[in-house]
């Protein structure tokens, strides 16, 4: 595929400094990229390299000038990057069929240019929409429903009764609808709590390989529209999670707990069961969530707190060596003085001299 720079430059609204004529046939990063490639510069340490490039044209903030090669200003260098990325990366779709070494239920309803590999088992009952790709070991329990577009990666398990929407996409290893984590005890007995709900997964979602999405004790967990989870979640039985929202490696959310839409957890955050995240909430790294967080802020810590109380905080770590010993000796200071206080008091009525006398 090739494209001149202005045509990228109308695709990402951005504006063209210099030869906007110049052909571009795909992408590269800063250090690798060659005649007819562009790359991109999102942070300000990379702008010394902007000449050293041999790409023909390089995507930049609106804060850059000119240089020796034509730019592309954009207000977001790295979202206008990962467009025209799309735009090279992008492979016709070509249909294979339902392969003969695969298994499908005879009462599965399949769309049309669907691409079945080998050793795929479609249950009972299951819809498959339009243009859907299960890759080889792909297990799609009975009842389930899968939309249009969706993507499914070698070795996902996708439990009766789940529900996919449309252009999801599964990583490979991912879990969809395995039993929540729910016993009883009876004594030092654990009685394991049915779990007879279902696992709901809006559009545009996309899940990192394996991680587990738990089905609700009764009920849904929810994955709601345009999720990105990483690789190695948990999300645990009657979890909600709202629209947009960003989990990130290794972390854990527990139980029937609501994340809002549009929430950030960094990697490897950790959620206790039953409480609720805002909307536009934050959460940094190896945190613990131990109760709820309101909409619109940052959190940090464990359990965690607003973000700049816990940057002073922080502050206050490497000082704390020195203010303990600090205390311990106005500690001994305190202790000597209330020492020769003691000897200087009376100690009995005897000792009291009238002044008269």
């Amino acid at each position: 595929m090739e494209k001149t720079l202005s045509e990228l430059a109308q695709l990402v609204d951005g504006e063209v400094i210099g030869d906007g004529g110049v052909k571009i046939v795909g992408v590269a990063p800063i250090e690798e990229a060659r005649k007819g490639q562009i790359t991109f510069i999102a942070h300000p340490r990379y702008v010394p390299h902007l000449n050293e490039t041999e790409a023909s044209a390089v995507i930049v903030s609106s804060k850059v000038g000119e240089a020796g090669k034509p730019l592309l200003r954009v207000a977001n260098p790295y979202l206008a990057f990962a467009k025209i990325l799309g735009i090279y990366a992008h492979r016709p779709y070509e249909p294979r069929g339902v392969d003969q070494r695969a298994w499908v239920s005879p009462t599965a309803k399949l769309g049309e240019e669907i691409s079945i590999y080998p050793f795929v088992y479609v249950g009972d009952h299951v819809q498959i929409g339009n243009r859907v790709i299960l890759f080889p070991g792909v297990f799609v329990g009975d009842n389930s429903v899968i939309g249009d577009d969706t993507l499914i990666y070698p070795n996902v398990s996708i439990y009766e009764g789940s529900r996919i929407g449309k252009r999801v996409i599964l990583h490979g290893g991912v879990v969809i609808g395995s039993d929540g984590f729910g016993f009883a005890r009876d004594g030092r007995r654990s009685v394991k709590i049915p779990q007879v709900g279902t696992v709901e997964i809006g559009d545009d979602v996309e899940i990192g390989a394996n991680t587990t999405v738990d089905r609700a004790a009764m009920g849904k967990t929810i994955i709601k529209r345009g999720v990105k989870i990483d690789n190695l979640v948990q999300v645990a039985h009657s979890v909600t999670i709202g629209e947009d929202s960003i989990i990130v490696a290794q972390v854990g959310i527990a139980g029937s707990s609501k994340i809002g839409s549009n929430v950030i957890l960094a990697g490897q955050v950790g959620v206790i069961d039953h409480i609720e995240i805002g909307d536009n909430a934050m959460v940094g790294p190896q945190s613990g969530v131990a109760k709820d967080l309101p909409p619109n802020q940052a959190f940090m810590g464990s359990p965690s707190i607003p973000h700049k109380e816990y940057l002073k905080a922080v502050m206050t770590f490497p000082k704390l060596p020195e203010m303990w010993r600090k205390i311990g000796q106005l500690g001994a200071k305190v202790r000597h003085l209330e020492s020769e206080q003691n000897k200087r008091r009376p100690q009995s009525t005897e000792d009291i001299h009238d002044p008269d006398q």
